[in-house]
């Protein structure tokens, strides 16, 4: 079947998240044939190029997120991109009914937004918008968990209908008439913002914005809306493929939702973080102001819900990702957890030596940056020297990208130099720390493999994580852990470890201390974690996973091509013909849910078989 990838700030590209899972996906379907949909996300990401892709990958079109105004684009957007996105199909502006068409769609999509309050009146204004705990709740649909009876629940489904109006109405108009950039820049969208933010019921931070923060806002919006000003939703492109699969939600899923408003395409969507907790988790960290904050909250709540509305099948990469979704409107029927596979034949070597490690040296291995927690680490690290003055810690891994992770590396210096300073054993010998920080591909750690093997236990310190992949890497070696209880921790190891809560060192310390002093226990341990890694996060368990999720998928969307009803070989293609083909039923009727879509006749309903002519399967609707 053909696949059209979805990716977001990753794959193909040399830089990114979940670029190795992708080309471990794309590699290990050989069978199937992809065609890449790819976002990115900066200048630098595209200037350091691709990776190799495999044969199966038929054809990629790329888009960037990251340009700031219509000069920047028509630099950087790929050739035939630039007269769709800034002047319109055509080469011409809007007329006066498309600006009537773009206000009254704006209208509706910033009423919904701004109408994030939920009815219990909660309104934060020091959070990122309406808050993920309270506002967000109502205003990006977690399920209504603060609505008060009936009138909440009436008021978040007008808001919902109003979100998808709006958003699928300037979907149709930059698909017939040209690109949103500048109707989303216009004063007619700075004027219907100002409005919506100024009408009752809306909360205290989202009314408080002024007009500098409706340009932000709006600034904002056309860079998240941009896959709507693509060229990508026509027979050739999106149109032609039999499944869209997102490789996350947010601005990734929209080419998938279109693809699904215009064609009938089912949608898959893997989050292995969720991206709304990741807005949320980011959003304190930037310039914007508060009212921002609310309205971009507000939105990434309403585009998460509508996208796990419209998935046929969403597939979490752990529990603490799949409670996210639950709380964000997914429907449990819709949802299967599919952990993300890992590489563990490098591993092999050290996991099956039975070597539990050195009994004196602590091992931590990841990127350094503030979500780490590296400064407990080395407070809980004083503790165990004071237990065992022999002990050591290495630290290895490089700082995050960027001017924030430098500054935390060298902080941490400063602290383990103040913490411990250089130890001589007498007056005439050269002092040595007890913690080393340290960079893989070094003469004393050559690989991953001698950094997990350089310790007898290896700890996890994070205050934020979802998926621990350094955690699963240890599990493979054959290591003991001592982790904080955050993100998918608890669910990755299983009782294969000791777990304490984060940001308390004299309990990390004291975990720590209980390993060190018990090789055998470090061994069980250490033997069932590979055991469990081995069963639960190999890449061939995920292939397997995805391999029955397109087949399944697929048997309720049959190909809706007439070539494709034969594979190369002249044989019938599976699911070509389904058996509803030879049987009268009500599937034949139109599907009500896509009011105004285009009407597609599969190519099994085509020539002698007039029945059924209509049905979509379970993607577009009709069953």
């Amino acid at each position: 079947m053909r696949i059209g990838l979805l990716t977001d700030g990753g794959y193909p590209y040399a830089t990114g998240e979940s670029r190795l899972w992708c080309d471990r996906l794309v590699r290990g379907l050989a069978q199937h044939e992809f065609d890449l949909f790819a976002l990115s996300r900066s200048a630098e990401q595209e200037a350091q190029g691709w990776v190799q892709l495999p044969e199966q990958v038929s054809r990629v079109r790329t888009a960037p997120l990251w340009t700031a105004d219509e000069d920047v684009l028509g630099t950087h957007a790929p050739k035939g991109l630039l007269a769709r996105m800034v002047t319109g199909g055509g080469g011409r502006s809007y007329g006066r009914r498309e600006r009537q068409r773009f206000a009254a769609h704006f209208t509706a999509l910033a009423t919904s937004v701004c109408a994030g309050g939920p009815a219990s009146g909660e309104d934060d204004t020091a959070g990122a918008g309406e808050s993920a705990v309270g506002g967000a709740s109502g205003g990006a649909g977690f399920g209504g968990r603060s609505e008060e009876g009936r009138t909440g629940s009436s008021a978040a489904g007008v808001a919902d209908a109003q979100f998808t109006e709006g958003l699928y109405g300037l979907a149709e108009l930059a698909r017939e008439h040209g690109g949103l950039p500048a109707a989303l820049r216009s004063e007619t969208a700075v004027r219907v913002l100002e409005a919506a933010c100024r009408a009752p019921g809306t909360g205290r931070t989202v009314q408080s914005a002024t007009v500098p923060d409706f340009l932000a806002f709006a600034r904002e919006l056309d860079r998240v809306l941009r896959p709507l000003s693509l060229d990508w939703y026509d027979e050739e492109s999106l149109g032609a493929v039999d499944l869209c699969h997102a490789t996350s939600g947010g601005a990734a899923a929209l080419p998938g939702l279109l693809a699904k408003r215009f064609f009938g395409v089912p949608l898959l969507v893997t989050e292995h973080g969720v991206q709304l907790r990741a807005h949320y988790l980011s959003a304190t960290g930037t310039p914007l102001s508060a009212p921002v904050r609310a309205l971009l909250a507000n939105f990434h709540g309403r585009l998460a819900t509508e996208v796990y509305r419209q998935a046929a099948l969403i597939t979490p990469g752990n529990t603490h990702a799949r409670r996210w979704q639950e709380r964000c409107g997914a429907e449990r029927e819709k949802l299967r957890t599919v952990h993300p596979g890992m590489e563990s034949g490098r591993f092999t070597a050290l996991g099956e030596s039975g070597d539990s490690g050195p009994d004196d040296t602590l091992v931590w291995v990841g990127r350094i940056e503030p979500a780490k927690d590296l400064i407990a680490l080395l407070h809980a690290f004083a503790e165990v020297r004071k237990a065992e003055p022999d002990t050591r810690l290495r630290i290895i891994g490089a700082p995050a990208q960027g001017p924030e992770g430098a500054t935390y590396l060298a902080h941490c210096r400063a602290l383990a130099a103040q913490l411990f300073p250089d130890e001589a054993t007498d007056a005439h010998a050269v002092g040595d720390n007890p913690v080393s920080f340290e960079d893989i591909g070094g003469a004393e750690v050559p690989d991953l493999s001698e950094a997990y093997a350089a310790g007898g236990v290896v700890v996890l310190s994070s205050v934020v994580e979802g998926f621990p992949i350094s955690l699963v890497e240890a599990m493979f070696c054959g290591r003991a852990t001592v982790s904080t209880d955050v993100g998918a921790v608890v669910e990755v190891i299983g009782g294969t470890g000791l777990v304490v809560p984060p940001r308390n060192p004299r309990a990390l310390a004291d975990a720590c201390l209980a390993l060190l002093r018990d090789p055998e226990r470090r061994a069980r341990l250490g033997a069932a974690a590979r055991a469990r890694a081995l069963e639960l996060f190999t890449v061939e368990q995920n292939l397997a996973a995805f391999r029955g999720i397109y087949l399944e998928l697929i048997s309720h969307a049959p190909v809706r091509r007439e070539a494709d009803e034969v594979n190369a070989d002249g044989g019938p293609r599976p699911f070509a013909t389904p058996p509803e083909a030879h049987v009268l039923g009500p599937w034949t009727a139109s599907d009500p849910a896509r009011p105004g879509a285009p009407g597609r006749t599969p190519s099994w309903a085509a020539g002698s078989r007039p029945v059924c002519a209509g049905a979509r399967g379970a993607g577009g609707g009709d069953v």
